[in-house]
């Protein structure tokens, strides 16, 4: 073979697996794909000194007086430098998240989006009465915790050292965060704004008296929902989405 052939070779090569990543990439919800996106690039350019993380914490003060706003969206991307810690967020992120989106908000684009906005909200509130300058881990857990209470019968395995339901994950997670020798504040905030929207989203509307409080806009639903949808389309199953082994689930008596 000459250095010809072998060179159009690796290039052939290469195309194949830029095609192949492309299309697994464009496969993942657009949400999900989006804010994984937006995360990861934020830490690579503070990774390469581009950006300061004093440029995305959550400062009231700099928001209200300098009309940063920003800061209101890139205090939610910054998960620390590259690491186990960063990574360990990216995974249960990306993959509880895209659960969420492929299993029961399939198909209601919009009204995810409008979960985003609503946690985001209600958690930049909270924020700040507890001093918290960035807020992305408080909502995976958020994600984590909605995912649990929606999916009560799914069978965990964390590490393949626990095995315990769904619904006790967010706690198991914070235990681990507290083993880790982080604080259970970023996490205790992420349980309490998935109580709040899964109890005025799935309780109340079910109890006696009760009524749906959480609406999405109308302008969201002009956006994101799309009129029709591929019938052919299927999805993941919603307790495996990415093939990861961290959080493993299995339904009871599947």
């Amino acid at each position: 073979m000459t250095c010809q052939e072998g060179a159009g070779s690796a290039a052939v090569a290469s195309k194949m697996a830029y095609q192949t990543i492309r299309q697994e990439y464009l496969q993942i919800p657009i949400v999900t794909r989006a804010y994984t996106t937006a995360c990861v690039l934020t830490t690579a350019s503070v990774q390469l000194e581009l950006i300061t993380p004093f440029q995305l914490y959550f400062n009231p003060d700099l928001i209200l007086k300098n009309y940063q706003v920003w800061r209101l969206i890139t205090n939610f991307l910054f998960f620390g430098p590259v690491g186990f810690n960063f990574l360990f967020n990216m995974i249960f992120l990306y993959r509880y998240c895209r659960m969420l989106e492929e299993g029961s908000f399939r198909g209601r684009t919009a009204d995810f989006v409008f979960m985003f906005l609503f946690g985001g909200l209600l958690m930049t509130i909270f924020g700040t009465f507890v001093n918290l300058v960035f807020l992305g881990q408080a909502f995976t857990i958020m994600l984590v915790y909605i995912w649990s209470r929606r999916n009560p019968n799914v069978r965990m395995n964390f590490f393949g050292l626990l095995n315990f339901q769904a619904p006790f994950l967010p706690w198991v997670l914070m235990g681990f965060s507290l083993l880790l020798g982080n604080s259970i504040i970023v996490d205790l905030l992420g349980i309490a704004v998935g109580h709040v929207y899964f109890f005025l989203e799935d309780v109340f509307p079910n109890q006696p008296g009760g009524g749906r409080w959480l609406r999405t806009p109308s302008f969201l639903k002009m956006i994101f929902d799309t009129p029709e949808e591929d019938a052919n389309y299927n999805p993941l199953p919603e307790e495996r989405p990415g093939g990861f082994d961290w959080g493993e689930g299995q339904q009871l008596g599947g």
